[in-house]
Parts: C-alpha cells; structure tokens; sequence
C-alpha cells in the first residue's frame, strides 16, 4: 500500500537515509527543513515522489503550510519521522534563556506542531504511524549538553505519551534512540581515530525505522534502542 511521508528535519546523514528507504518502499515523501539548497538538491537526486519544502518547524503557520503542500501533491499524510533536534552544546553556567529555549522549541514544540498536523490525517483514514528521533541523551542527560539532554527527554516524554493515547486509534507511536556515533563523512573527520564498525551506519538505521512503519497492530515497538555492536553500555 502506497504511503505519504513526512520527515521533519532532514539533513545529509539519516534523515536523507530515511527518505531514500521509503521512496524505495514506495512512499512519497515531503522533506521538511530550513535549509533549501540541501533540500533541493536530495528532492531532485530522490525523484518525483520526493518534494522538498521549506519548513520552519517551530511556526505553526509554516507547519500547517507545509503539510497542506504535501497534502496537495500526495495525498493525506500517514507516517510522520520527527527527527528535528537542536541545542547548544553548552552546561547549566553557559547556556542562556534564549538558547534553552530554543533546544526545546525545535524537539519538542516541532514534534508537537508536526504530530497535530499528522495526527489529523491519520484519525480521518486508518491510522498511521508517527516516529521520534531520540538521542542517548534522551535516557541519560549528557553533561556539557543542557539544552540538547532536556530537548530529547522531552520528545521521548511526547512519545510515551502519544503512543497511550493514540494507540487505541490505530496510530503507532514510537521513540527510537540511537545509542552512538551516525557514520557520516562529518563524523570520520571529527573522530578519525574510531574504527568504523564503532558507527552506525544511516542505511541500516533507516531500515530499522521502516520496519516500525511496517509491524504488526498485535506487536508494536514502543522504544527501540540502536547501537554498534562494539559499544559498551
């Protein structure tokens, strides 16, 4: 069965990974960000079942802008990825207000503005599926990382308590943490001395998250938590 996707947040590691995993399933996809070049640029790599979008999460005008896009070229929407984060990478003495703020308005207000738009669609068809990006910091707060760790616990709080309410209605919510390094070109460079089984790999992420859109109402994954092999916890 044909999807319409919406990932929320998409960049050139896993949030491209994502979009190319359900094209490749058969989804159309709005890749909401914002930044266009990047975006533009994976639309067009991605074909015609991929439709880039402009999209400041954190305005619920933009938002709702946004999903009428998507609404317009493909159809209701039936999986959402809130895979947005943000957050000075600072502690409790150096980060202001504003940068607080800001953490929690992109994880946690974006979920939330992307999650009501979604959730209007699938009430009205046969459910769907909604899907959150989590961190390791969404289980275990990172010191030097205040805004980042209070962001994520709060997306994985929205996550938890989505999926009681909306579970009943035929909507699987779940919360994905991933426990570790995304490999990425970025990622090598910043830590050269890592050997390369120590990274997840965004591919095998992305079919992590497809598996979720595709499981059965009996067995649902609430939490799924990812990591290398290698990692010790």
């Amino acid at each position: 069965m044909a999807r319409t996707a919406v990932i929320a947040g998409v960049g050139p590691g896993l949030g491209a990974s994502i979009a190319r995993k359900f094209i490749t399933e058969g989804c159309q996809v709005g890749l909401f960000a914002r930044s266009t070049d990047f975006l533009e640029s994976l639309a067009a790599d991605l074909g015609d079942d991929a439709l880039a979008i402009s999209t400041d999460i954190t305005d619920p005008e933009a938002v709702e802008a946004g999903f009428r896009e998507v609404r317009d070229a493909f159809g209701p929407v039936d999986v959402l990825v809130n895979h947005a984060s943000g957050g000075s990478w600072k502690g409790l003495q150096d980060i202001s207000p504003d940068e607080f703020e800001q953490a929690l308005r992109v994880s946690a207000q974006g979920s939330l503005l992307c999650s009501q738009e979604a959730v209007d669609d699938m009430l009205a068809d046969d459910g769907g599926t909604i899907i959150f990006t989590g961190a390791t910091s969404a289980i275990r707060g990172r010191g030097g990382a205040l805004g980042f760790s209070a962001a994520k616990f709060a997306a994985r709080g929205m996550a938890e308590s989505m999926a009681r309410e909306l579970g009943p209605e035929g909507i699987h919510v779940a919360h994905v943490v991933i426990d570790g390094q995304i490999g990425s070109s970025q990622g090598r460079e910043t830590q050269p001395n890592r050997d390369e089984d120590e990274f997840l790999d965004p591919d095998a992420i992305a079919d992590s998250y497809w598996h979720l859109v595709t499981q059965d109402r009996s067995a649902w994954t609430l939490e799924l938590d990812l990591r290398p092999h290698v990692e010790e916890f």
